[in-house]
């Protein structure tokens, strides 16, 4: 699995947000993307989502240039990207059906209707995939709890799992810890791993970098409306290249 975004650039407005940006995430790698807020880390991840077309360049997919493709192939290869937003964005339903949702909507109908017969024999009546996800996320035994009752921290994992569930290709995270306190975010730590251990390509975009320095295999530093450098990240941050990540990276750099 390979999804690049080739020499791309985007403007809101007349106002430039990427330009002539490059970024590839392969299969089982955690790539972190930092940089000040507002830089477009978000913009970057919509775009490789495929919710965004670029004004120029290219996204591609295991060598598919997606927005030259058909309109329903488009959507079979969106459907093999996840992403997990700030806002966990639950709905008023248990933990398990939150985490159930994206599966339903992804299956073809007799996908559904034979995961549905065989959560019929299961003790719990939910899905296997489900069961897994909520426990890489540690939330297994909370699978009937109303999401309304879930504390911010909990409500990001029970989000994180959702997007787990479907066994995505590629796992798009914006700002996943974003205000956690640090037990939540070791656990979405952990989950990253173990996302990466199954073979998903995932992208973080993150201002923490210390975190990145904790999950990403490679970093890429976004400054500027383009990526300043990418590398493995030992050596992005012990040893930049060049003087404008080195800025950053050291402080020097204020946005």
């Amino acid at each position: 699995m390979t999804l690049r975004a080739r020499d791309v650039s985007l403007a809101y407005d007349g106002t430039t947000v990427l330009d002539g940006l490059s970024l590839t995430v392969e299969g089982g790698e955690v790539v972190a993307v930092i940089g000040p807020s507002g830089v477009g880390k978000t913009t970057l991840l919509r775009l490789l989502a495929l919710f965004e077309r670029p004004d120029d360049g290219t996204v591609e997919f295991d060598g598919v240039d997606v927005w030259a493709a058909g309109e329903s192939e488009r959507l079979a290869l969106r459907r093999r990207i996840g992403m997990v937003f700030q806002d966990a964005g639950l709905f008023d339903a248990s933990v398990a059906r939150n985490v159930e949702y994206g599966l339903r909507i992804r299956r073809s109908w007799r996908d559904r209707v034979g995961e549905e017969l065989r959560s019929l024999v299961r003790s719990n009546g939910h899905p296997a995939a489900v069961e897994e996800a909520l426990t890489v996320v540690g939330l297994a035994d909370s699978r009937e709890q109303t999401a309304r009752s879930l504390s911010g921290g909990e409500a990001q994992r029970v989000s994180f799992a959702r997007a787990l569930a479907y066994d995505p290709d590629v796992l798009l995270l914006d700002e996943p810890t974003s205000d956690l306190d640090p037990r939540n975010t070791a656990v979405i730590e952990e989950a990253i791993t173990e996302a990466r251990d199954r073979g998903i390509g995932v992208v973080v975009a993150t201002h923490d970098m210390h975190q990145a320095q904790r999950v990403a295999d490679r970093v890429a530093v976004l400054l500027d409306a383009d990526v300043s450098e990418c590398g493995p990240t030992e050596a992005v941050f012990e040893n930049p290249t060049d003087a404008r990540t080195r800025k950053f990276i050291s402080g020097e750099l204020v946005y």
